[in-house]
């Protein structure tokens, strides 16, 4: 991969970009480099606003000078190489293959595909083994969610699963999750439209809404410790961040989410060695369709969480003692 690195550059807010906070502003003024490095640059100080530092959260006025300090970027449209570490990690994590699809125990921490602030994924690394022909994602997982990922090897095979997953119910998807407070009864069914928003900051955000797309969840106790619940969660639909909001809306968050969850409320699990959100996509099936048999693709728990069951088993952690809002 060659890389282009800028030099400095001066730069004067337009009446377009007036308004626009900082942050914003140098994201589309620098494609490609990670939104972690962008906040960098701010709280370094290389980025200045008429000759002085400025936060991510100020707004530009018409007419200022902005000093974009030199980065180094990938070429416009060329994409990013993995390192030949990520390419070798999710050649182990390869759990399925045959003619028409491969399918991967994606790890934690590893988008599906790059993008925004993201320069590679799963589907980049595949395609960077140049081993296919053709490769393409079949669906996605949120970037912090492990489990099974499916990667079609032919558009046939992809057209399938995408059929499978708008008739909806043909398709099985069932995760593991760890949620914080204890479970009350069996199982519980949520079935809450969500609607996605996307903050000032960038982030996206996801709650529930009546005019939001519809998406139900099967909630499904499989453990009880003392101050968390093991649920294994069938999924009718497939919205973005769909299990994690329709958890918190039963009062029970997903443990290490700290997006939606509470992370004072959840130290207690940190201190039992819990670094990532705990969820994990175990199960997908697929029907028979024509050419291509029923396909049923399973994918185990990594160490790093059955460690934390584990400790939950032997030690039985107390929470901190909180009051709800009701």
């Amino acid at each position: 991969m060659t890389q282009n690195r800028q030099q400095v550059r001066h730069h004067t807010v337009t009446a377009k970009e007036a308004g626009q906070r900082i942050d914003n502003f140098l994201l589309k003024q620098m494609p490609g480099v990670p939104k972690s490095h962008v906040y960098r640059l701010l709280r370094s100080g290389q980025v200045r606003v008429d000759g002085g530092r400025s936060k991510p959260e100020r707004k530009l006025v018409l007419g200022e000078e902005v000093r974009i300090p030199p980065v180094r970027m990938a070429e416009k449209g060329e994409a990013v190489r993995p390192p030949d570490k990520v390419l070798n990690k999710l050649r182990e994590a390869v759990i399925y293959e045959d003619a028409h699809y491969l399918a991967i125990n994606k790890p934690a921490g590893l988008a599906a595909h790059g993008g925004s602030g993201v320069p590679y994924g799963v589907i980049e690394a595949a395609r960077a083994w140049n081993k296919y022909d053709f490769i393409e994602l079949c669906h996605r997982l949120d970037r912090d969610t492990s489990g099974v990922l499916l990667l079609a090897k032919s558009r046939p095979a992809l057209l399938r699963v995408q059929k499978a997953l708008k008739d909806g119910g043909t398709v099985e998807k069932r995760y593991f999750t760890l949620l914080v407070g204890r479970w009350k009864g069996e199982d519980r069914d949520v079935d809450s439209a969500l609607i996605s928003n996307r903050l000032e900051s960038g982030e996206r955000m996801v709650e529930i809404d009546d005019d939001g797309k519809p998406a139900k969840s099967r909630f499904s106790p499989k453990a009880r410790y003392r101050d968390c619940t093991l649920c294994e969660v069938q999924i009718f639909s497939g919205r973005t961040h769909q299990i994690r909001v329709h958890a918190l809306s039963l009062g029970h968050p997903v443990a290490g989410d700290t997006k939606y969850g509470d992370r004072e409320e959840q130290k207690f699990l940190k201190s039992l060695g819990l670094k990532r959100m705990f969820l994990h996509s175990h199960l997908l099936a697929l029907p028979a369709d024509g050419e291509f048999p029923k396909l049923l693709l399973s994918a185990p728990m990594g160490d790093e969480l059955r460690d934390v069951l584990d400790q939950l088993n032997r030690q039985g952690p107390v929470a901190p003692t909180r009051t709800r809002r009701r």
